[in-house]
């Protein structure tokens, strides 16, 4: 379900083309952080990483500057400050992941959205909000899987390794709620312009 190399690069090259046309700072650091691959919740949480200098999870002001330099962002001093004060939701002087990716997510519109719900309620055979190993049993197929036909991986072990691809990369619990599962499909969204492409998409992956 990855998405082509060559969308990719067309993303990354239309990312570098909106930075440089975008006035509001969170779309200038958006289409930064596409214009370097980080669309989804994977490319998001690793340029999270690089900003934490310190590793607490967490992004002070003086990190977060720098992680805007370092992107070759230029930003007066009093913009950064603004921009960082907009996406600390809770006033803690600090921003969460969470915080983080909510902002820099790439929007998706609401037909897609829809979709992706779908998808979610059906993997949700319990209907409690979160996916679990338990609940890909019959969903998810693992008969193909190199390491399942080797024997090294048991079919929950191969599930687990499925799920964590949808799970926030800082906060692996082997759970997938429906937020993080719509964070990791608006990454793959933003390389699909195409409606009915990405529609065809969902409905061949998870049988809609």
């Amino acid at each position: 379900m990855a998405c082509t190399q060559r969308g990719n690069n067309e993303l990354k090259m239309k990312a570098k083309k909106m930075m440089k046309e975008a006035k509001d700072p969170i779309e200038k650091l958006r289409y930064a952080c596409l214009a370097r691959g980080a669309s989804g919740i994977k490319g998001l949480g690793r340029t999270f990483r690089i900003m934490d200098d310190d590793s607490d999870l967490s992004l002070n002001i003086k990190e977060f500057k720098k992680g805007i330099h370092d992107y070759g962002l230029i930003m007066e001093n009093n913009v950064m400050e603004n921009l960082f004060q907009q996406l600390d939701k809770d006033n803690s002087g600090a921003l969460s992941f969470d915080e983080f990716l909510t902002a820099l997510r790439p929007p998706m519109n609401n037909n897609r959205k829809e979709l992706v719900r779908r998808a979610f309620q059906k993997l949700d055979k319990t209907g409690d909000g979160v996916v679990t190993v338990q609940d890909l049993h019959g969903v998810y197929n693992v008969k193909k899987h190199p390491k399942y036909i080797s024997g090294e991986w048991t079919e929950d072990q191969c599930l687990k390794q499925f799920l964590d691809s949808f799970d926030s990369p800082n906060d692996k619990d082997g759970k997938v709620t429906e937020e993080e599962f719509m964070n990791y499909y608006s990454g793959v969204s933003a390389s699909i312009d195409n409606d009915a492409y990405f529609n065809l998409m969902m409905v061949n992956a998870w049988k809609l």
